[in-house]
């Protein structure tokens, strides 16, 4: 039986709710909450634009999608992209909606980074503009991005987030559509996307980092004292931004995991003296917090050491009676 189609909202203005994602339990490891694959959800996001009018937009007349789905763009695969399509032109449109405060202007719906490519290259965008929700924005955005986009964990992560807090509904149906996830990774998700912002900004998009290592990290923070130890440290010289985001989050685990072992104490050692008033005896008294080290000089050293030898028990039960 042919797979329930999550834009179908797009396609059918009068539905009102997203359909709740359905799972698929035969699937193992990090890849268990993605619903269908890559292919699939490509052509349902291609089933968008299947049989609109392709028209020609000024990039200078189109906005950005008011949800942000990237922590930075990786300008090498951008530069690739750019000379691809400054080659061979722009080969998919883009979808975009009729701005929903600004009239005359348009938003991305999804495809960003050929909008960039063509303001850059001073071409006009092929786009298919369609007049959708806030919601149904949202849910396309995501699932064309699950679809096409090198979008990391952590940008995911933070892109739920963001659907969350604008709260489309009561149960995250929305969020979890859009991502195409089920409730227990949107759940790991909103616990990472949960940690200070300055510290995600810090890490980056951190491309190569799955779920598992991130929620790790999430674990390792708990702790208030290690997590403004992190924060310090994610704010050092050892997060130049020469150094890559995977490496960034590697330093920050060793970091954060050797900040939770407790230092090891160095005991204290003090050394005192001890004379007679006649000078016939002196002592040394070396303590270290574990030992204490007696060290007898001078001319009665030797008879005063058998003396305390012979007497260790009677002056052992006197310190005891001192004590209490």
């Amino acid at each position: 039986m042919a797979r329930k189609n999550p834009f179908a909202s797009l396609m059918d203005e009068t539905s009102a709710k997203a359909p709740e994602p359905r799972l698929d339990y035969t699937i193992k490891g990090a890849s268990k909450s993605i619903l269908s694959s890559i292919d699939e959800m490509a052509a349902r996001a291609d089933k968008l634009l299947e049989g609109q009018t392709v028209v020609e937009i000024d990039p200078a007349d189109i906005d950005a999608s008011f949800v942000r789905d990237r922590l930075a763009e990786d300008e090498e695969d951008y530069r690739i992209l750019l000379e691809a399509i400054r080659e061979q032109g722009q080969q998919s449109p883009v979808l975009l909606r009729p701005h929903p405060t600004a009239p005359g202007r348009y938003m991305v719906v999804f495809g960003h980074r050929r909008v960039r490519t063509a303001r850059d290259l001073g071409r006009k965008v092929s786009a298919v503009i369609r007049e959708i929700s806030d919601r149904d924005h949202v849910v396309a955005q995501g699932q064309e991005n699950t679809a096409r986009a090198n979008l990391s964990f952590i940008e995911k992560a933070l892109f739920a987030a963001e659907l969350q807090r604008l709260n489309f509904d009561g149960d995250n149906r929305t969020v979890m559509a859009a991502l195409s996830i089920d409730r227990a990774t949107l759940s790991k998700m909103l616990s990472v996307a949960a940690l200070p912002p300055a510290l995600l900004q810090a890490i980056g998009p951190a491309r190569g980092i799955g779920r598992d290592r991130w929620y790790e990290l999430k674990m390792l923070l708990e702790k208030p004292a290690v997590m403004e130890e992190a924060l310090a440290y994610a704010t050092g010289p050892d997060f130049d931004e020469t150094i890559a985001s995977d490496e960034r989050f590697n330093r920050l685990v060793a970091f954060t995991k050797s900040a939770r072992k407790p230092a090891r104490s160095t005991p204290r050692t003090t050394t005192r003296h001890w004379s007679s008033d006649d000078r016939r005896l002196q002592v040394d008294i070396r303590a270290d917090g574990k030992a204490t080290t007696l060290s007898l000089k001078s001319r009665d050293a030797t008879d005063f050491g058998d003396y305390l030898t012979r007497n260790l028990a009677s002056l052992y039960d006197a310190y005891r009676k001192e004590r209490g």
